[in-house]
């Protein structure tokens, strides 16, 4: 039976430009992608989320340079957490799947790679 499921992703963004938010947007979506093997009619939508001083660029647009259009996607910022990691970029992708969720493989590198040990993909 075909599922709705989630897969989720963070990275660190080494300096708030259009260019370093791009280039850390698609090496992890690309990571997503692959180590889940996921098809572009698969996607039902993606969310991105951004610490506060990530501003320069919508992750979003980096996906559709990528040519993944036709897809809703979603940009916001990340709640203010005193403490939590800064330039965070974080994503929810939202898969229609006949797989489990044990199945699925959130992606976590960089600088957020301690954010989940156990999702640890390097």
């Amino acid at each position: 039976m075909v599922m709705c499921r989630g897969i989720r992703g963070a990275t660190t963004v080494e300096m708030n430009t259009r260019e370093h938010i791009f280039a850390a947007t698609k090496e992890l979506f690309r990571k997503i992608i692959d180590e889940n093997q996921i098809q572009k009619e698969e996607v039902a939508a993606i969310f991105f989320t951004a610490t506060r001083d990530l501003n320069a660029a919508f992750p979003a647009t980096a996906v559709r340079e990528m040519g993944w259009d036709g897809i809703p996607l979603m940009c916001s910022h990340e709640m203010d957490v005193p403490g939590s990691l800064s330039s965070c970029l974080r994503v929810l992708v939202l898969v229609n799947t006949d797989r489990e969720p044990h199945e699925l493989k959130d992606v976590y590198i960089n600088g957020a790679s301690n954010l989940r040990q156990d999702a640890l993909q390097q």
